[in-house]
Order: structure tokens, then sequence, then C-alpha cells
């Protein structure tokens, strides 16, 4: 039973593709959702069911042509948005709000997770050799009607190299010997899980008591996993040093390539001196940029230690724009970097500057200013790349189509009557 506007509904199935199948209670929860997220507009309950009709195709056809994803895939993924989520609100304040612990909501999601990894495969499978020559971004610009062409706030192009304390032996060593203390306590008697939860600085194991899973070979650092299968069930490791810090292990259970462990891991402090040094590595650095002995996207590349898509040496420094390019919207900024940027001159780069990382780690970084651009009127100069993609998603768009048309021959579908003004079955 669920409640709608104040009356109650009896659930029943809205739409079925195959076995799988649409309840109301999906499409109204999913209609609410899509209301009150700001960058769907003003959807119709029909547009929300057809694109779970659709969702629901793709995994079907994912059946037939005997699409998977790997188990190890699922979990990852599925940590990852536990531990978002857990640092965002709380541990406590979800398992209050859901009236569940947080491994029973893992149980939960666990397939709404690999459904939506399988369709994404799908998706990829699809499209992924699709391009767009010049000339067809071009045509669709042209295309488009000139009272209609997009309006961009200002973009900057903005870099940075990021330089992260190297911890002193010293420092590793306060961090082995704390993690000595805690094996020994557990030697003794003492709940490995409680442990992790109070001391282990790997927040996605910790909630868990350190369990990490099982996994396949090749998921974890070298250094962790060789110890791992060098032990048998129930072993406790000595202090392994990788580069997240120092890992106590303990296996659990091993089948084949596949094992399931759990660790409490104490990352070493960086000291003041550290601190110090990397902000004197950075000066020394940007004098080298300045007098041209190296360019900064190349200093970037092989000197910084951001570890991040965006803004990391893969990008020469440079934060990516939702269109991928080097050129982002003032407003997709990090405040700190926003109000740092706004008072440079275009070309030049600030002294070495001490800030947080997300995981709270002291680092020291340098900001480079490339060029910033005034609000305007989309143009194929200065906004190629968006129109790119804008052309590239829209060619996607067409051949989805021609997929589902071909699709819809292998699948069958069928939707309640009393959605039949919505003409999902012919629209797809």
């Amino acid at each position: 039973m669920a409640q709608y506007s104040g009356e109650t509904t009896i659930d029943k199935i809205v739409a079925k593709v195959d076995n799988y199948i649409v309840l109301k209670s999906d499409l109204e929860a999913s209609y609410r959702e899509a209301q009150a997220n700001p960058n769907f507009g003003d959807v119709t309950k029909c547009q929300v069911l057809e694109q779970l009709v659709v969702e629901k195709l793709l995994l079907a056809k994912a059946e037939i042509d005997s699409v998977v994803v790997e188990d190890a895939r699922v979990e990852l993924d599925l940590d990852r948005r536990m531990q978002m989520m857990t640092s965002r609100y709380g541990e406590e304040t979800i398992e209050e709000q859901f009236g569940k612990s947080i491994a029973e909501l893992k149980e939960e999601m666990r397939d709404d997770i690999r459904n939506q990894l399988v369709v994404q495969e799908m998706q990829g499978t699809i499209s992924q050799d699709i391009e767009v020559t010049p000339a067809e971004v071009r045509k669709f610009f042209n295309a488009i009607p000139r009272d209609s062409l997009p309006f961009y706030s200002s973009e900057v192009a903005v870099a940075q190299i990021v330089k992260e304390p190297t911890v002193s032996r010293a420092q590793k060593e306060i961090a082995r010997q704390q993690l000595q203390d805690i094996r020994e306590r557990i030697l003794n008697g003492e709940d490995f899980a409680k442990l992790a939860k109070e001391f282990s600085n790997d927040p996605g194991s910790a909630q868990y008591g350190g369990e990490l899973g099982f996994v396949e070979r090749g998921q974890f650092v070298p250094e962790f996993e060789a110890a791992a299968l060098k032990m048998e069930a129930g072993d406790l490791s000595q202090p392994i040093e990788s580069d997240f810090g120092f890992h106590l292990i303990e296996l659990i259970e091993r089948r084949g390539n596949r094992y399931s462990s759990r660790h409490i891991l104490i990352k070493p402090n960086s000291s003041e001196l550290d601190v110090k040094a990397a902000e004197e590595f950075l000066d020394s650095l940007r004098t080298q940029i300045m007098t041209d002995t190296i360019t900064f996207e190349k200093a970037a590349k092989e000197y910084s230690d951001e570890k991040g898509e965006s803004g990391g040496p893969g990008s020469g420094g440079f934060f990516l724009g939702a269109d991928g390019s080097n050129r982002i919207s003032t407003e997709n900024l990090d405040p700190v970097i926003f109000f740092t940027i706004d008072t440079m001159d275009i070309g030049t780069i600030t002294q070495p500057l001490v800030y947080r990382t997300p995981s709270g780690e002291p680092a020291v970084r340098i900001l480079y200013l490339k060029s910033k651009s005034r609000p305007h009127v989309a143009n194929l100069k200065d906004d190629y790349q968006k129109i790119y993609n804008a052309a590239l998603q829209e060619k996607r768009a067409r051949l989805m189509q021609e997929w589902f048309g071909d699709a819809r021959k292998q699948v069958y579908i069928e939707v309640d009557p009393e959605y039949d003004h919505c003409d999902v079955g012919n629209s797809i």
C-alpha cells in the first residue's frame, strides 16, 4: 500500500517488459523525484513512465545479449555510494531515517545498483563507436534558431598543481606503532570490529568493522593483496605499508581467486616541517614555470599529486567543465578557488597555498589562471566543445531510437490501459 495526495491506492503493475515490471508505486515515486529535480524541467508522468520502460527494455535486452556486470564492480559502486551518504549525513542519521542498519540498506540497494550498471553497460555498448565530424557540428549549430542559442555565464580556464606533504620516517613510525598496539589488543582478546570502528582511517570500511567483502584478485593495492593472499583464514598480519598508510589485515575466507578480508588503516600525519617542505617544492617549481623552464601543464603532469580527473595530472592540472573542456563556469568552481582567482590577472600563478583535501588531509597547491571569458551567447569559436557534445548527444539519441525500434521486435512490452494516452509502446 502506498499513499499519494492523502489517498490510499492499491499498488499494481503498470507496465511489463519481458520478465521485468514497473509498479505504480515506482512510477509515482520516480515522478515525484523528477518534479523535485530542477534539472528535469516540466516533466510529465508519461515521460517518466517511458523512461522506466526504456530502462526495463535495456535490462531485458541485456539478458538476451548476455551482458553482465561483475560482482566486484557492483560492490565497489555500492560502497562508494554508501560512503558518500554516511560522510554527508552520518551513519546514525541514515539508520534512524530508514529504520535499518547500513548493512541492511546495502543489501536492499544491491539489485538496483546492479541493474543501473547493466543499463549503463548496454547504453555504452550501443553508442560506443559514435563520432561527429566538424561538418556535422557546424550543421547542428546552424540549425539552431538564432533566438534559441544558449547564453553562457563567465567561464575560466584555471589549473592547479598539488603537492601532498611527504610524511617523515618519524611520523610513519608513530603510525606503525599505533597499529602494532592495536594488533596486540586484538591478540589479547579485544574485538577487531570494535577497534576498526574506533581507530580505522578508512571510513568506507570502518563503519562495517573493517570488512571489505569478497573481491577478485587485482582489486586492492599490491602490498595489501600480497599480504592477504599469503595468509590463512583467521590470520592477523603485521602492519603492512601502502600508499594509503599502514594496514592491519585479517583474512576471513578465500575461494579460489576471490577472498574476503577486513582491515584497520592508520594514516601517518604530516608534520609542520613536511608541509613546509611541500611549500618550498612548489615555490621552486613556480619559479621554473615563470622563467619558461617548464610549462604549467607539463609540470602538473609530472609533479602534481592530485588524483582526481578534473584538476589532476591527466588534464594538465586544469579543472574540467561539464563538456570535458578546460573551461569551467565560475558557478561550478570551489568557492575557495573562485575567491582566489577573482583577484588574479590572466596568466598569473599564485604563491603556494596550504589547504585541506576533501578527506581532511593538509596539502599545498599553486593556481594558474589561463583565461577568463565574459558572459556571452553561444558561438562556434568560443564554445566548440559544448556544441560538439550537444551534436554528439543528438546523434546518440537518434541511434538509440533506432536501436529501440529493433529491440522491441525481440522484447514483449505491455502497458496498462490506464496509460494508453501516453502512447509509450509507439514512442519508444
